[in-house]
């Protein structure tokens, strides 16, 4: 069963949320908040294993909730507004919904947190990984672990930076983070800790990371300590 809890300042963007989600038998509303300063609470309280979080509210926004909490619910903006998409997913966001929410895009958030909330089978994968399979187009490749950068994951599934080269992994990733050396920087960024050429702190407690290659990989505020204490730097 997937707890959730809706938080929305529009009363009929609340009720036609929850119209959506309350016939799935797996769904389970706890709530329905008006406001971040009423959700608040009921987070703390209810524990939901998702929150349907609007982002531009009076007196509190939905990211300034999110920076509030610890731990934290996975969240999924709903916003009228796409171009809050990027900074969304820098909040830890686990997806985000386009007002008015589309029945055919809210099953594919349904399906990925069932995905993501179900037992993984971590017995069918060996104690560590040496390799990773990677797929691009027609071809599969046994990617060495020691020369993986980073792995992310978006709405296309999970994928692994190798070489110059992104790969698609049926992994998730968090078999990568428990069996591989990568480490956690980002709810949706795993890096590798030879591949960190430099670190620079941006606004807001943000940092990104920067890699050989060149790609740049964000760390967000909530693992930016916990980071820092891993590489041993103040």
């Amino acid at each position: 069963m997937i707890r959730i809890l809706i938080v929305d300042d529009e009363p009929y963007a609340r009720e036609e949320l929850a119209e959506l989600l309350a016939p799935k038998p797996d769904i389970k509303i706890l709530g329905l908040a008006a406001n971040a300063i009423e959700a608040l609470p009921l987070i703390q309280t209810l524990k939901p294993d998702v929150v349907f979080l609007d982002i531009q509210m009076p007196k509190l926004s939905g990211m300034a909730l999110v920076a509030m909490l610890d731990p934290l619910p996975r969240i999924v903006f709903v916003t009228a507004f796409d171009d809050y998409a990027i900074q969304a997913f820098e909040e830890n966001a686990f997806d985000y919904l386009l007002k008015p929410v589309e029945p055919v895009r809210l099953a594919k958030t349904l399906s990925r947190l069932r995905h993501d909330l179900s037992p993984q089978p971590v017995t069918m994968l060996a104690p560590s990984i040496r390799h990773i399979p990677g797929y691009l187009h027609n071809r599969v490749r046994l990617l060495p672990i020691e020369q993986v950068e980073f792995a992310f994951s978006d709405l296309g599934g999970v994928h692994v930076a190798c070489q110059g080269e992104q790969f698609h992994t049926q992994l998730t990733l968090k078999s990568l983070e428990e069996k591989t050396p990568l480490l956690r920087c980002h709810r949706q960024y795993l890096v590798a800790p030879e591949a960190i050429f430099e670190i620079q702190l941006l606004e807001n407690q943000l940092a990104q990371i920067v890699t050989p290659s060149g790609a740049r990989v964000p760390v967000s505020r909530r693992y930016l300590k916990a980071l820092k204490d891993e590489l041993g730097l103040e």
